[in-house]
């Protein structure tokens, strides 16, 4: 006769493994390289908990920008870097860039996330259907998730920087130094 199992002991079994798919995994790799074009889309995105289309070409009219792909809204990492990410927006700001995290997990709590982590300081897009994170492949294999990966592209469309590691540590000092690199370079 097989053993009952409670809902807690299944979701627990299920998290550990997908931590030792992550831990088991070799270190992600963004396939987009630099001088490589971006893909241009269009996202459902919040900010502030308020809920409009961005575009990434609209957004490129302004100036570079700070695009990151984040696995799930409300889990740890993510949160760390949305924080990280909230705290450097002014500065990304005052060099002309702008901040758009995307994510496919969690999507339908994007509007959420944009207020109570990412402060009401940037936007965050939801792809759903990951055909976004598939165009910047930033998808884990196997766990479908999005892959936490950072890119800056400059204003006529290229990548500047691609930088990818579950870590999230080093995301935005890595997207800050490439948008700096950027302005310093002349526009």
């Amino acid at each position: 006769m097989p053993m009952s199992r409670s809902p807690l002991f299944t979701a627990f079994t299920a998290a550990a493994a997908f931590g030792a798919i992550g831990l088991a995994a070799p270190p992600a790799r963004a396939s987009l390289k630099e001088g490589a074009s971006a893909p241009d889309f269009q996202a459902q995105a919040s900010l502030a908990g308020k809920t409009f289309t961005f575009k990434l070409s609209d957004a490129l009219k302004k100036g570079p920008v700070v695009l990151y792909f984040f696995p799930a809204a409300f889990t740890s990492g993510c949160t760390k870097e949305a924080h990280d990410f909230a705290e450097a927006t002014a500065d990304f700001a005052k060099l002309g860039a702008t901040v758009v995290g995307v994510t496919s997990g969690n999507a339908n709590r994007v509007a959420e996330f944009s207020k109570v982590e990412c402060r009401d300081k940037f936007a965050v897009a939801a792809d759903p259907d990951k055909k976004i994170s598939a165009q910047y492949d930033a998808v884990i294999p196997v766990v479908g998730y999005t892959d936490r990966v950072s890119y800056v592209i400059t204003p006529n469309g290229k990548v500047a920087l691609s930088y990818s590691a579950m870590n999230p540590d080093q995301h935005v000092a890595k997207t800050m130094a490439a948008v700096k690199a950027w302005k310093s370079g002349g526009n």
